[in-house]
């Protein structure tokens, strides 16, 4: 069933979830999720509503208008307006690492994700028959200091020419310029592990092991021009001891990487993040 999601952004004030649940209501909107959060110490009020369109009573297009109009304007907020379909159009960047990749594909292909994948592009061409596979067009674009920005505006004509709504870096191991994010602003969604910056560098495994760490951790985010350092969607840990070889700490670092980012990407499809600055408010 449809439904349509609002997230809203105001300051702090008395009668805000009163006057979006009768606006709701009062239009005979059956209401499926709420979620709402105060940031003391900015006094900012933010909610996420989550609501069907099989009865309700205003159309689609008019939907945002109407409640500016009548909610919007008197609370000053700043809100956006989102539907479940058409399903969003994804496409996955990869290189030679797959861990991530088949945990992407086998979500999608358990129904797990709400998302259509019309494509997965690529600096190797290693995976092709792993994606083709799945019945999803592999396109190979080689990459070296020379063709990158030609290759970069290719990809942008292909994915633009596919409906492309965002990009998830599913271990994608190229550096993307500062005109290429730009086409798609908080809406790359990338992994790393937690090693940065203490272990930079071709082997961090290998150099968390001789340091003996405890903790190895994976850190979903947003794509920015600041590498590796976009807004935090998801991140989580897992423990390893003295014990533990190098191959074994790389098998670790990779169940949480295909994880957290599968966790992002849920988390993005349902649009339950908003970027705030450099920050995110993750709605549950």
């Amino acid at each position: 069933m449809e439904c349509a999601i609002l997230i809203i952004q105001c300051r702090d004030q008395k009668g805000i979830v009163a006057a979006v649940s009768q606006f709701l209501y009062f239009h005979n909107g059956n209401v499926q999720e709420v979620d709402q959060y105060i940031d003391n110490e900015t006094g900012d009020f933010f909610m996420r509503a989550k609501w069907e369109l099989e009865s309700f009573a205003i159309q689609k297009d008019q939907i945002e208008r109407i409640f500016a109009e009548t909610v919007g304007v008197k609370f000053g907020m700043n809100f956006s307006l989102h539907f479940t379909e058409p399903k969003p159009r994804m496409a996955i960047f990869v290189s030679k690492l797959s861990h991530c990749l088949f945990d992407i594909l086998s979500r999608y292909y358990s129904g797990q994700f709400e998302v259509e994948i019309p494509m997965v592009i690529s600096n190797h061409d290693n995976l092709r028959s792993v994606v083709e596979a799945f019945g999803i067009p592999y396109y190979y674009f080689p990459i070296t200091k020379e063709n990158k920005l030609e290759q970069e505006q290719k990809q942008l004509e292909l994915m633009k020419e596919h409906g492309v709504d965002f990009v998830v870096l599913a271990r994608y191991m190229q550096i993307l310029s500062p005109a290429f994010i730009a086409n798609y602003k908080h809406q790359i969604i990338n992994i790393h592990h937690s090693f940065l910056p203490a272990f930079v560098g071709a082997k961090p495994y290998h150099a968390a092991h001789k340091r003996g760490v405890k903790i190895i951790g994976a850190t979903g985010h947003y794509v920015t021009e600041e590498l590796d350092a976009g807004p935090i969607i998801e991140q989580d840990i897992a423990r390893v001891k003295h014990h533990n070889t190098v191959e074994e700490l790389v098998q670790i670092g990779q169940d949480v990487e295909k994880v957290v980012l599968s966790k992002a990407i849920k988390y993005h499809l349902a649009k339950k993040v908003m970027v705030m600055g450099n920050k995110t408010i993750i709605f549950n």
